[in-house]
């Protein structure tokens, strides 16, 4: 049951990151690019390196010990199932309303304040688009600090800053749409919540069927998610934003990171 709850509130923590994307509206119009580049960047390097060497090392272990000698295949399966599911739900947001594209900087702000109306649905859809995204986000969360601090730390921090952006995407034109800093924020916070949400609905729906072939199940289809994520989503986002040795050192520090992070907490 502490386990439970620590991973509810790493979910939350991460889904809330969104906020702090909102709160860039009370301090600036854009972000710094090079650092928004290099967190970008950062946050996939993380999600890579715990994917492909963790998730789906565990996915492997835990199906070859329950299923056998059809336990790496099953590992194979759930990981690009996990692809399949994020890269579905990608196809079901059209792409200029994607949420992961911060297209509402200050270069347009006349242009944005020309059409309010325009720019409060652009907001609303966005905070839907991002809610819906958030769910195997959040059940990504949930899973790795069900398994202990060690692995759901760097996971969580990641996650979150992965949502920066994505919470600019929301309060930047609800704030031109509204003129409320306030409402902009609040917004963007509502839209982080989906991703505790979907955890626990996730967790509530699968409890009763939880075994060790679900288990590892499941950490192949997240290590799917994450790596999609990265570089669908991620690594383009950085490399528009800032240079591509800049994006890369991210990538680098974000490995290095979660591998000390792995070796302190074997």
């Amino acid at each position: 049951m502490d386990n439970v709850a620590a991973a509810v509130g790493m979910t939350l923590l991460a889904g809330l990151s969104t906020g702090i994307g909102g709160l860039i509206t009370y301090f600036s119009r854009r972000p710094n690019a090079r650092f928004l580049c290099i967190s970008l960047g950062f946050s996939a390097g993380v999600m890579l390196y715990v994917s492909m060497v963790e998730l789906f090392a565990q996915s492997k272990e835990i199906l070859t010990g329950s299923l056998g000698a059809s336990g790496y295949p099953a590992a194979v399966v759930s990981f690009f199932g996990g692809m399949l599911l994020i890269a579905l739900i990608d196809r079901l947001v059209p792409e200029y309303e994607n949420p992961h594209e911060m297209t509402y900087l200050d270069g347009d702000s006349d242009r944005l304040a020309a059409d309010s109306g325009k720019m409060m649905r652009m907001g609303l859809i966005t905070a839907l688009a991002i809610s819906i995204h958030n769910f195997p986000e959040g059940m990504a969360t949930f899973v790795s600090a069900l398994q202990g601090e060690g692995l759901a730390l760097p996971i969580t921090m990641a996650i979150a800053i992965h949502n920066i952006p994505e919470g600019v995407a929301v309060a930047v034109p609800l704030f031109y749409a509204t003129g409320s800093r306030k409402k902009a924020l609040g917004y963007s916070l509502l839209s982080g919540l989906s991703e505790p949400l979907g955890a626990l609905i996730g967790y509530l729906l699968l409890r009763p069927f939880m075994s060790d072939t679900l288990m590892g199940i499941l950490f192949g289809a997240i290590a799917g998610v994450m790596v999609y994520i990265s570089l669908d989503e991620l690594l383009p986002s950085a490399e528009e934003y800032g240079e591509h040795h800049q994006a890369m050192l991210g990538v680098i520090a974000g490995m290095a990171v979660m591998a000390v992070s792995l070796l302190l907490f074997a």
